[in-house]
């Protein structure tokens, strides 16, 4: 009698075992389903970072003069900002201006200050300029969310030519301006 009614359970378990693999098998089509929409082609991220680098720089350049801070603001990050800010007010006699050695100081841990374009505007050397066009922008590297590109920004007619380096990062589904590589213009 005991070993019947042990028997008895063990079939008993055994059957609801069946039921709950029966379930589990269940939700694995669903998983296919997931893995063939997630192989369609992606957007090739470098080409979408350069595209919209090319044209947030030719629109900066063509905003009104009042509006150029405040567009600054919309296409960098905020670390970005508040370094060039600084390095374009390095030594001027207004009220937060750094000198160079506190300059130095402050961001010599985040970015290379050799090549912050100190005393110069934001992407060019110039003060003024008529129509600013980007002549080259070439992907040098990319990193997860972060391109570097090589760009020429050209101005007819004062006949200037600016080579720069961009970093533009990925941030919150957006692209950002992180970084500048200016060198100190020479002047003849």
């Amino acid at each position: 009698m005991k070993r019947t009614i042990i028997a008895s359970l063990f079939l008993i378990i055994g059957c609801k075992e069946e039921k709950k693999e029966a379930l589990v098998t269940q939700p694995k089509p669903e998983v296919k389903e997931n893995v063939v929409q997630e192989t369609t082609p992606q957007i090739n991220e470098s080409e979408e970072a350069k595209k919209w680098l090319e044209k947030s720089i030719e629109d900066y350049f063509k905003s009104d003069l009042g509006n150029l801070d405040k567009n600054m603001q919309k296409i960098t990050t905020k670390d970005y900002y508040d370094y060039k800010g600084d390095a374009m007010g390095v030594d001027m006699d207004v009220d937060g201006s750094l000198t160079e050695q506190e300059f130095k100081d402050k961001w010599k841990g985040k970015f290379d200050i050799k090549k912050a374009g100190i005393g110069v505007g934001f992407l060019i050397a110039g003060q003024d300029w008529s129509k600013i066009e980007v002549t080259k922008c070439q992907l040098i590297s990319e990193n997860e969310n972060s391109y570097l590109f090589d760009v020429v920004l050209t101005d007819k007619d004062p006949k200037a030519v600016y080579p720069i380096k961009v970093k533009v990062i990925k941030e919150n589904g957006s692209f950002l301006i992180a970084d500048v590589l200016q060198d100190v213009p020479e002047f003849n």
